[in-house]
């Protein structure tokens, strides 16, 4: 059954927040803290996994299979990042069919050279618009019902022009939400805005070259939605460190600052009560 989710919020025209989920710890906890859509990153599924750095470095067999991962854990709809599609047009077919095969509600597509880099650091190059263009085609084409995101990376090398006109490019070519990367002032936010029709999302990056304008601003601004694909990682990576740090330097296995979240609470969140449940149905509850 088609997980209709992510358009039913859209046609609402009312701006909503992604979380970007780095793994299945944090889809967890999205779901109990009551988001319906989370969005598979890249960057933090690939630090997290492998611990290598987004820059194409990990393929689509392993990203697919990440994304199933997700999408089997959390209960929400999922957007997934599929970077540049993984090659040329027979591979973005073969992505979106695999993507879909899995459960994605919606995937994002790169105007990026492969091997990608991160849409925040520098030494970005893009591939030539028609191509990108052609690549939604085949998205659409190859697609049954998904939504296709096309992001382009070109601020970096094109400027805000290039931006629009890619973008417009990308609209015709068919794709559902438009996806203007590393964006770096709000009036560039509110050019692009006014300029589509289409849904545009907009990327929260902390540490990011996009300011990280508060999500009434960003409504006010036109934006449809926002991902917000590092909170988490970075929130945990800090609250990590700080905990490794007292038990380092002061013995501390139970600090009160972070707070450490209740074992048997976590327990339950992730399905030990259905082993629980099974233990004593059979008799191993001793």
């Amino acid at each position: 059954m088609t997980d209709t989710r992510l358009r039913d919020k859209l046609a609402t025209k009312q701006f909503f927040a992604v979380p970007g989920v780095q793994d299945m710890i944090a889809a967890t906890v999205a779901d109990r803290v009551g988001f319906d859509i989370v969005y598979g990153t890249g960057y933090w599924l690939t630090a997290s996994a492998y611990g290598l750095p987004d820059a194409g470095i990990v393929g689509y067999s392993q990203m697919v299979d990440r994304m199933a991962t997700v999408k089997r854990t959390s209960k929400a709809a999922l957007i997934a990042d599929a970077d540049t599609g993984y090659g040329g047009l027979l591979n973005v077919h073969h992505t979106v069919r695999g993507y879909e095969a899995v459960g994605v509600s919606a995937i994002q597509l790169e105007d990026q050279e492969f091997p990608k880099k991160c849409g925040h650091t520098p030494y970005k190059r893009v591939i030539a618009a028609q191509d990108m263009a052609d690549k939604i085609k085949v998205a659409v084409e190859a697609r049954e019902s998904m939504l296709v995101i096309a992001r382009t990376d070109a601020r970096q090398s094109e400027g805000l022009d290039g931006t629009l006109r890619r973008l417009d490019a990308y609209a015709k070519a068919g794709a559902d939400i438009l996806f203007p990367e590393a964006l770096q002032s709000e009036e560039e936010m509110r050019k692009v805005c006014e300029t589509f029709d289409l849904p545009v999302l907009v990327n929260i990056a902390n540490g990011g070259l996009t300011p990280p304008l508060n999500a009434s601003v960003l409504a006010e601004i036109g934006f449809a939605f926002g991902i917000y694909p590092s909170l988490t990682s970075l929130v945990a990576a800090s609250a990590m460190e700080q905990a490794l740090i007292q038990l380092r330097d002061h013995g501390v296995g139970e600090p009160s600052e972070p707070p450490v979240f209740d074992f048997r609470t976590f327990c339950s969140m992730i399905g030990f009560e259905d082993v629980w449940a099974f233990d004593r149905k059979w008799g191993q509850a001793d």
